[in-house]
């Protein structure tokens, strides 16, 4: 068998090795959120202490990200992840534990720590492949993530309603999502770095490239979280649907952002990362027009429907730009991530506090006002195309060698 052959194979093995990674992460964000009730009752906390606690993850997960590309030099890429994920499913059972605030918080703390640094080491081994490869990979790996986080809130479910002990399902959940991604990180590319190569610093500032691509991420996820947390209660308080109405617009909008990133990668290899992001700005400023405009139940969840489609593939994207933006891929991921997991944590009270002073048709139209930011910036993950043409412009250059 030539090398080259032997060398395209080993690429897609770990295409689909980080495919499983992802969902494998995903899962375990699944198998949290579903428990998070139980958890609550078990530290005999309020709504108010809660909301406190669940803001600790983002933190941990801001403080660590910086960190995965030091640990990913040091001991090379597949060692690294191999690890990082591992301390990431392994903390799924820490929250479950914990009897009081204090050490609720900080169980989330290090649950959040750890999933930003398997997080970074994931997105950069994507990126890598994705280049190896010489299309576009990133939106499908993230709609891996979604499908794994489904699949475990799936489980979740089905353990709260037998009534199970979120330790027990959080104990058997992490051993079994453990195995699987210690299996999965076996046929990940191991890249290490070049003999030539200054370690990077233990804890690096995000690169000015970084915060110009994060600053688009930030739009989106701003725009994802204030529709997961706050399309059902926009239903429901201000479109006076039932509460099961309501929660189905959510589901909605989560299933819509699957589908448009399995889709995503498509798009991307036909009209590259700019248009396609564009484009997805765009859609995600109808739908929040839509929501904002809403005068009817259906017109709101077109609305949010649409803004699902719109937000789906721009983090990925971000992703992808950022690893190719500079010589040191992971610092560069770590700085989008920094910036994005930052509007993840705001956007939940922002759209709170301004609903409380305003209005909550004044809360997405400030979610709306942020989609047009991804539209009109689009233009900074152009150095994310470079090497990689579109597939127009592909088969430009190279006849087409199939029959």
């Amino acid at each position: 068998m030539s090398p080259g052959v032997e060398q395209r194979r080993e690429v897609r093995r770990a295409r689909y090795a980080v495919a499983a990674v992802f969902a494998v992460h995903g899962a375990v964000t699944g198998s949290f959120a579903t428990r998070v009730p139980w958890i609550q009752d078990h530290a005999s906390i309020g709504a108010g202490q809660l909301g406190l606690a669940l803001a600790f993850p983002a933190l941990g997960a801001s403080v660590a990200m910086p960190l995965a590309g030091g640990i990913s030099h040091r001991f090379g890429a597949r060692t690294a992840l191999r690890g990082l994920l591992a301390l990431w499913t392994l903390s799924l059972v820490l929250p479950s534990l914990s009897p009081n605030l204090l050490t609720l918080c900080a169980a989330l703390f290090v649950y959040g720590a750890s999933s930003g640094m398997a997080d970074v080491a994931m997105n950069a081994l994507g990126v890598e492949v994705e280049n190896r490869l010489g299309r576009s990979i990133m939106s499908g790996l993230h709609g891996m993530w979604s499908a794994g986080a489904l699949t475990g809130s799936a489980g979740g479910t089905l353990a709260a309603h037998l009534g199970s002990d979120a330790r027990l399902h959080h104990a058997l959940a992490a051993g079994v999502l453990t195995v699987l991604g210690l299996v999965a990180c076996t046929w990940v590319l191991d890249v290490t770095p070049g003999e030539d190569e200054e370690p990077p610093p233990r804890f690096a500032l995000p690169p000015k490239s970084a915060l110009l691509i994060g600053a688009i991420g930030f739009c989106a996820v701003f725009g994802e979280g204030a529709s997961l947390d706050w399309s059902a209660v926009y239903l429901h308080d201000r479109l006076h649907t039932s509460a099961g109405l309501a929660a189905a617009c959510t589901t909605g909008f989560t299933l819509t952002m699957a589908v448009a990133r399995f889709a995503g990668d498509r798009m991307v290899d036909r009209f590259g990362s700019v248009r396609t992001v564009r484009a997805s700005g765009v859609l995600a400023v109808l739908g929040g027009l839509l929501v904002v405009l809403a005068g009817h139940p259906a017109m709101a969840m077109c609305g949010f429907a649409l803004m699902g489609l719109g937000i789906a593939v721009v983090v990925p994207l971000c992703f992808a730009a950022a690893g190719r933006s500079g010589p040191n891929p992971s610092q560069a991921i770590a700085g989008v991530a920094t910036v994005t997991y930052t509007s993840g944590l705001i956007a939940p009270s922002a759209i709170g506090g301004l609903a409380q002073a305003a209005g909550l048709v004044a809360s997405f139209a400030l979610v709306t006002l942020l989609a047009c930011g991804v539209a009109g910036f689009a233009g900074v993950l152009r150095p994310g195309d470079r090497g990689r043409p579109t597939v127009s412009e592909r088969s430009a250059e190279v006849p087409d060698p199939r029959p």
